[in-house]
């Protein structure tokens, strides 16, 4: 869990994080208030913005994050204004990392951009003439669940064949050792991202798969809804050329269509897009 005092320009004053507590959701709040309440010292915010890991009922303040067990419909909207008294608003982490990188990052010069961050998950936002896409229950955009193979591996999700189950970290590793490589051995995906980098056939491959799915999900976006820029991050991203040369090569051969056909994939300039874009999300609330 990550903290920040954020200056209405996207200046990061000062930020903390920790790690979340495993145990019941009072325990894991009280971790986060702790932390909350380090960030600010004598500090006196206007207005508070949440980025979270859905799903999320953005009307009513409840989160449930799979990878946060003990919160499950937990009224974070309204713990937090309780704690800080000032207006908070909730946004889907994916949602906010698109913000942040379009606010001060790789996205600055768009108007339009889709968001993906690459991890254990795949996640995602879209920024549209300026102003982030929600949907009507705010979990839009959730690229790593666009189907691109209806024949294809079981998603933790219940669906079949979704982006996520070819690009995740932990999938691509999957696939690889069962393709034979490192199999057994204890390993993730930067594991991977470095034998792939010094050549190695299966690791290649593994990149070359999630690529094609990836790519496969950023073609299903433009073309719905119309847009040029995609901005990559998360721990996966960090593999540089090994994951955007095969992106970039696919989402090529992919994008027919005459307005994606220049569809312009980069990298992730900032460390904490998600930071700043739920900062976005507070400063907007009140302007």
């Amino acid at each position: 869990m990550a903290a920040a005092l954020v200056s209405a320009d996207g200046t990061i004053l000062v930020q903390d994080r920790i790690a979340t507590p495993a145990g019941g959701a009072d325990e894991v709040f009280a971790a986060l208030a702790v932390l909350v309440e380090k960030v600010r010292g004598e500090a006196r915010p206007i207005a508070v913005g949440i980025g979270s890991a859905g799903p999320l009922d953005a009307v009513h303040g409840l989160i449930s994050p799979v990878n946060i067990p003990g919160w499950r419909n937990f009224p974070l909207v309204e713990r937090v204004r309780d704690l800080v008294g000032v207006p908070v608003t909730l946004g889907v982490d994916g949602h906010c990392f698109a913000l942040g990188e379009f606010w001060t990052g790789a996205g600055r010069d768009a108007d339009t951009l889709l968001g993906i961050v690459v991890s254990t998950g795949v996640g995602g936002g879209i920024v549209l003439n300026g102003r982030p896409l929600l949907g009507q229950s705010g979990n839009a955009a959730h690229i790593g669940h666009v189907v691109v193979d209806q024949n294809g591996e079981a998603c933790a999700c219940g669906s079949f064949g979704c982006v996520e189950t070819y690009a995740s970290g932990p999938r691509m590793v999957a696939r690889a050792q069962r393709n034979g490589w490192r199999a057994g051995e204890p390993v993730d995906a930067a594991v991977l991202a470095a034998d792939a980098a010094d050549g190695d056939e299966l690791a290649l491959a593994a990149f070359d798969d999630g690529a094609q799915a990836l790519a496969a999900g950023i073609i299903a976006t433009a073309v719905t809804v119309d847009l040029t820029t995609v901005v990559i991050g998360g721990g996966v991203s960090k593999a540089g050329p090994v994951l955007f040369d095969p992106v970039q090569a696919w989402v090529k051969r992919l994008a027919q269509l005459p307005f994606v056909t220049e569809l312009n994939v980069v990298p992730a300039q900032l460390d904490n897009a998600g930071l700043l874009g739920a900062a976005h999300q507070a400063w907007a609330s009140i302007s």
